[in-house]
């Protein structure tokens, strides 16, 4: 009798194989942001022609200076709203991809070569790596995580 093998709890099994999805937990996506922002530039440029049509004419300026450092942080927000991590095992490979600010960093790897270690076993970022090539994963995860994570990966690579 074979035993069923332990359920995975972070990776999605598909017909194309497995896959881990590590991704930033923001509340609001990229456009919502943007919906946001225009939002707070018309309720601020709104209460500044008031005051500015009183009589109070720095306002406006100052309005422009709140619009334009509010306008910076909502713009990093949604540079890196999207950032993630995909871990793929398909086709006796185990791919990389690392998203940041809208760059994407691929990397593969041969299946019967690659490690999975926690860096420093402190619940540190993942080492994923073969030879001379290394990719750092689980950033987008709680620390004390992180080293269930990289028993799954390994488990999945062993194919237990």
């Amino acid at each position: 009798m074979t035993e069923n093998p332990k359920p995975l709890r972070f990776a999605t099994v598909t017909d194309q194989g497995t896959q881990w999805r590590l991704k930033r937990n923001c509340a609001l996506t990229p456009r919502q942001v943007g919906g946001c922002f225009l939002g707070l530039c018309a309720l601020s440029l709104a209460v500044g022609l008031f005051f500015w049509s009183q009589g109070a004419v720095l306002v406006l300026p100052f309005t422009a200076l709140e619009l334009l450092a509010a306008g910076a942080a909502f713009l990093l927000y949604a540079r890196h709203a999207a950032d993630g991590e995909c871990i793929r095992l398909e086709q006796g490979q185990l791919v990389v991809e690392l998203e940041s600010a809208g760059r994407l960093q691929r990397t593969a790897f041969a299946r019967e070569w690659v490690r999975v270690e926690p860096r420093h076993g402190d619940g540190s970022l993942i080492e994923v790596y073969a030879g001379n090539r290394k990719v750092r994963v689980g950033r987008f995860m709680r620390a004390e995580l992180r080293p269930a994570l990289a028993r799954e990966i390994r488990q999945v690579l062993r194919g237990a």
